[in-house]
């Protein structure tokens, strides 16, 4: 199997695809190709979410603003997975959750030789390098010419919340398509506060369960499936109605009733 995720919307992964097939008989599974334009960081979180719910296989990810550069093209050998992308940290996240350790991720540049052009190099780096990936098998890169190890990496992390004296304070990683305001403070500091209130900002907000134990409209502080707190309306856009935004600090007042 080779995943594929981008920011390239349609009909760039096609060719993507076009190439893979010229190369590979693997089965080709889309992951999203809608993630923020030129946006690593929101990519790479919900590749974090997403990539460990498959059974092994060769990832492939372009959402690559250096494109041109003298940024590197990678693949990262995580476990049973590998992960193909730009040098810029978009796969390292996802590769140290199916690695479950940064020590056993392995790193390797990819040399392809000049690619076709310098603004497409999902199509003639990233999609060959999958294939290749595919073909040697995740545990024979160091017998390919074209994967060479390296010792340095772009690396990418997510920003640490800060949990004392009653208090979380954090910041909001990603809005998802509902308008959740997903934050990367943890859901373990909502434990026995359901069914009560805490102030987020500022402001009194009920901390259930689940988005219908609030009526349609409601504002609500939630875990969601990624395990971390969320802001949500039951029906609506909870980014909206706590007048927050990707990057924003959130600060949640746990004792507060």
């Amino acid at each position: 199997m080779i995943t594929l995720a981008s920011d390239f919307g349609s009909p760039y992964p096609a060719a993507m695809k076009g190439v893979i097939l010229q190369e590979s008989d693997a089965r080709l599974v889309d992951v999203a190709h809608d993630f923020p334009r030129q946006d690593v960081r929101t990519a790479a979180f919900w590749l974090r979410e997403v990539l460990p719910w498959f059974p092994p296989a060769v990832h492939l990810v372009v959402v690559d603003p250096g494109v041109g550069t003298d940024r590197a093209a990678v693949v990262a050998r995580a476990g049973n997975h590998a992960l193909v992308g730009p040098d810029n940290g978009v796969c390292l996240p996802a590769a140290r959750r199916l690695a479950d350790g940064a020590d056993e991720i392995e790193v390797f540049e990819i040399d392809l030789g000049d690619p076709a052009s310098s603004t497409f190099h999902g199509r003639d780096v990233f999609a060959p390098a999958a294939a290749l990936a595919h073909d040697a098998g995740v545990e024979a890169f160091e017998s390919r010419s074209e994967f060479a190890p390296v010792g340095e990496w772009t690396d990418l992390t997510f920003p640490e919340p800060t949990v004392e004296n009653g208090r979380a304070e954090g910041e909001v990683l990603v809005v998802d398509g509902f308008g959740n305001a997903i934050t990367n403070v943890p859901g373990e500091v909502l434990d026995e506060r359901y069914g009560g209130t805490v102030r987020v900002n500022g402001e009194s907000a009920p901390v259930e369960p689940t988005y219908a134990a609030v009526e349609a409209g409601q504002r609500l502080v939630t875990v969601g499936s990624h395990e971390n707190v969320e802001l949500a309306v039951n029906r609506g856009r909870g980014a909206d109605a706590f007048g927050v935004g990707v990057g924003d600090a959130v600060s949640i007042d746990l004792d507060h009733a």
